[in-house]
């Protein structure tokens, strides 16, 4: 390798010649974790080749937006760790095949006691780099406070949108609904090749459900708004008549998990409202949304839809320019579909948002469930898109009379239903060292990869890892108790109706509160009271919970945002569509009072009275 020039200004030909030696070559495939935050100081890394992503603090959830900021080749990445022999700040990830040379904190020290000079240069050098990181981080600092109340760019996209949602609200509904099904037509003609993109840029899920979620948000959605009234009467009686009007612009998050289906989702609701729109694509899926906006865009011009009716954030932006789109005056309306932080951010923007959050559905097999039925499901719905999708099964809670057959079931549909042995390997490459989180390693990859990861294997594909667990990992925040974005399962066990109620409730209480719960069962008195104990918005029975919340088997609206109410922290409870996107104004008729028609009912009349006050 050759040194970076940058070095030529600090170190001779010999000195470098020294340095090369105490350098060992490391590649990193797209998407490693390099180090975390908290990790000890070890060494420092020489970029050659590639991008690295610096983010806050330790978290690997995929739709986190901490971004602090990128590193290209002639960076060094790590070189506080020699400086103040500290732990690690911020997490590094190879945001793309990353080729670096590493100088571990030993070597480094080493040089220092073999060559003096050049370890006093060394040191210089790294401060230098560490001061020009500091006057960057201060550059941005200076240019957020300036622009804290005025932001040009945020400012002409805005008024855009609102030029265009102007123009576009007298749009008849049939020219609407044409205009959405050219939309879902051009998005569905290329389901393939814009799932096959979004897997290779973001590394999670799979290209043949992708597929299929891109054709559902697409063809799917325009069935459920086709021929419905956008604005004006849309519902009422001879007393009061509901009137409909757009929300506004609207601003929308759209999460690495699901970039294309929700952007096409979210734009045909808005659109089906009357309303602008404003896309902000998660860091990690940039590429894939400018391919689907692109797309959408030619359809827009094609039909002649008013300039600004939909816009995207082209670039990867940072946490508070999205935070500032979403405070803005000109914003009416925000869909905040992401990480909790990023919500939480949605919620507290001072702008009415609807948010969503985390999925974490307890699955309660009875005794009197039908055992092929259930597996049958589960296998169906937990290992789409390699377990991404939050609405699935998490947590199986099977009553002790049907538990071997179930686990007999589930190993008949490829299922690896794991020893205590087989489940501390996978919790070995599953969880972080911490304890915490799952390690992003196995987020949104199959089951099958999983396996080989800790070295398990069956005489069939394995499709879904079920690991048993005890009540002893709810109360302890164990990993397996919480939303896995992946092909895995917990798998408790109970005794009775009662006691699976209370630990359903107990897993939605740690997290998934307002989300989803699932019941099996052949009594329609069982269902009906397992609907009326659980805090979740959407209870499915007797059904596969991916294709019953999505709509595909149940009678629940299509949708790609999933609101959990009050005990999720969120707003409303819907399967959020058009519908939420609307203003409904009630034009309210004169109706006289009804008046008394006999001397008890006017007595009671004037004691029910209010006293007079004019």
């Amino acid at each position: 390798m050759q040194l970076p020039k940058s070095f030529a200004d600090i170190f001779t030909a010999a000195d470098q010649s020294v340095l090369l030696e105490a350098l060992e070559a490391v590649r990193f495939p797209a998407g490693t974790c390099i180090f975390r935050a908290g990790d000890p100081g070890d060494g420092c890394y020489l970029i050659e080749q590639g991008e690295v992503r610096l983010e806050l603090g330790q978290s690997e959830h995929v739709d986190t937006e901490r971004v602090l900021g990128y590193l290209t080749p002639g960076w060094l990445l790590g070189e506080m760790a020699l400086l103040d022999n500290m732990p690690r700040s911020a997490s590094a990830f190879a945001e793309t095949d990353v080729l670096a040379h590493r100088l571990s904190t030993a070597k480094s020290a080493a040089i220092g006691v073999a060559h003096p000079r050049i370890g006093v240069l060394l040191y210089r050098m790294l401060g230098r780099d560490a001061s020009l990181k500091l006057r960057k981080s201060n550059e941005r600092a200076a240019e957020q406070m300036a622009a804290a109340d005025d932001d040009p760019e945020i400012d002409r996209i805005v008024a855009s949108a609102a030029n265009g949602q102007r123009a576009f609200e007298t749009w008849d509904e049939p020219r609407v609904d044409a205009l959405l099904l050219a939309l879902a037509q051009a998005v569905a003609a290329n389901a393939g090749s814009l799932a096959e993109a979004t897997v290779k840029e973001t590394r999670i899920g799979n290209i043949r459900d992708k597929t299929i979620k891109n054709m559902h948000a697409s063809l799917s959605v325009y069935q459920t708004l086709v021929g419905r009234p956008g604005v004006g009467p849309v519902g009422g009686d001879a007393r009061v008549v509901e009137i409909a009007g757009p929300a506004g612009v609207v601003f929308a998050i759209v999460p690495i998990t699901n970039p294309v289906a929700t952007a096409i989702f979210k734009v045909l609701i808005a659109l089906k409202a009357r309303c602008s729109i404003i896309l902000s694509f998660h860091h990690g899926c940039v590429g894939v949304g400018n391919a689907v906006c692109e797309l959408m865009e030619n359809v827009l011009a094609h039909h002649g839809a008013p300039d600004g009716l939909m816009q995207w954030v082209r670039k990867r932006t940072s946490r508070a320019k999205t935070a500032k789109f979403m405070s803005h005056d000109g914003v009416s309306l925000v869909l905040a579909t992401g990480g909790a932080g990023m919500v939480t951010v949605a919620y507290r923007s001072g702008t009415p948002a609807l948010g969503v959050g985390p999925g974490n559905a307890p699955c309660y097999i009875a005794a009197d469930a039908d055992i092929e039925a259930v597996a049958f499901g589960i296998v169906s719905s937990k290992p789409y898109d390699n377990g991404l999708i939050c609405g699935a099964e998490h947590n199986l809670v099977v009553d002790d009379a049907v538990r071997a057959a179930l686990i007999a079931a589930l190993e008949r549909h490829g299922t690896a239903v794991l020893s205590a042995g087989e489940a501390e390997k996978v919790a070995a490459v599953a969880i972080r060292p911490n304890g915490g989180e799952f390690a992003g390693r196995i987020i949104g990859q199959a089951a099958s990869t999983i396996a080989e990861f800790a070295g398990i294997a069956r005489p069939y594909p394995i499709q879904l890892i079920v690991v048993p667990a005890t009540v002893d990992a709810v109360e302890q925040g164990s990993p397996f108790a919480k939303e896995k974005l992946a092909p895995v399962l917990s798998l408790f066990t109970v005794r009775g109706e009662d006691e699976a109620f209370a630990l359903s409730r107990r897993i939605l209480a740690g997290q998934g509160a307002g989300h989803t719960a699932i019941i099996h069962s052949r009594s329609p008195e069982r269902i009906d009271r397992f609907g009326l104990a659980m805090p979740a918005s959407r209870i499915i029975a007797n059904g596969p919970a991916v294709q019953g919340v999505s709509g595909v088997t149940s009678g629940l609206v299509p949708s790609y945002v999933l609101g959990c109410g009050t005990w999720g922290g969120n707003s409303t409870t819907d399967n959020v569509s058009y519908r939420n996107l609307q203003n409904i104004k009630r034009l309210a008729h004169f109706v006289p009072p009804v008046q008394p028609s006999s001397d008890v009912e006017r007595a009671a009349a004037r004691r029910n009275a209010a006293p007079s006050t004019f």
